[in-house]
């Protein structure tokens, strides 16, 4: 153990797999907070008949654990169908890193946050999950207000929130402007691939 990490983590924090954006991913999705220290953002690329996961790449921002988790999480997935990914959970991708400090399990948590989202984004496309109120709530809930370091809906950053059929309109109360613009691309980023009419609005 080096660092109280693990040698898997090690080795993937050195040397990770499946890095990088996927220009032609079917779907998207982010966690966490750049201001907040710990970021990820997963691209998926699904065959819509057999949902078999043919490719997964992330991009990180963050720590050791950050890194490797995420890199895990790409690993565990990777030719897998949806609902295999579905039911992992934070528990079963530390146990394949070799363990982890408890200090560092919300990376691995995060980890499993942004792969559910990506499932949920899938589920909207294929026409499996209803666009409501609930479940915008649920995808902005991936993104951490960098000043309380709490989600966009627990922390009441996200005031308001109105669906018109692909229309949504997101209010929002940004106490701190120095991270208003990265709030606000955050969301936009959230949405990226369901064709939906994002408007955002400051209250």
């Amino acid at each position: 153990m080096k660092f109280g990490y693990s040698p898997k983590v090690m080795e993937l924090f050195k040397n990770p797999k499946n890095v990088g954006a996927l220009e032609d991913a079917d779907v998207t999705s982010i966690a966490g907070s750049i201001a907040c220290g710990d970021m990820l953002k997963l691209y998926l690329k699904i065959n819509p008949e057999t949902e078999i996961i043919e490719k997964i790449t992330f991009e990180s921002y963050g720590c050791v654990a950050n890194i490797a988790t995420s890199s895990m999480i790409t690993e565990m997935v990777r030719g897998k169908d949806i609902e295999y990914a579905r039911k992992l959970s934070f528990k079963d991708e530390v146990e394949q890193l070799g363990g982890l400090p408890k200090v560092k399990y919300h990376c691995a948590v995060l980890a499993i946050d942004a792969l559910r989202t990506a499932i949920e984004k899938w589920d909207y496309i294929r026409g499996r999950r209803k666009l409501d109120k609930e479940f915008l709530k649920r995808l902005l809930k991936g993104i951490l207000d960098p000043e309380t370091d709490r989600d966009l809906i627990s922390s009441g950053t996200v005031k308001n929130i109105e669906v018109d059929g692909k229309s949504v309109r997101i209010g929002v109360k940004i106490s701190n402007p120095e991270y208003g613009e990265e709030i606000i691309s955050n969301i936009h980023e959230v949405f990226e691939k369901m064709d939906l009419d994002i408007e955002i609005e400051e209250e």
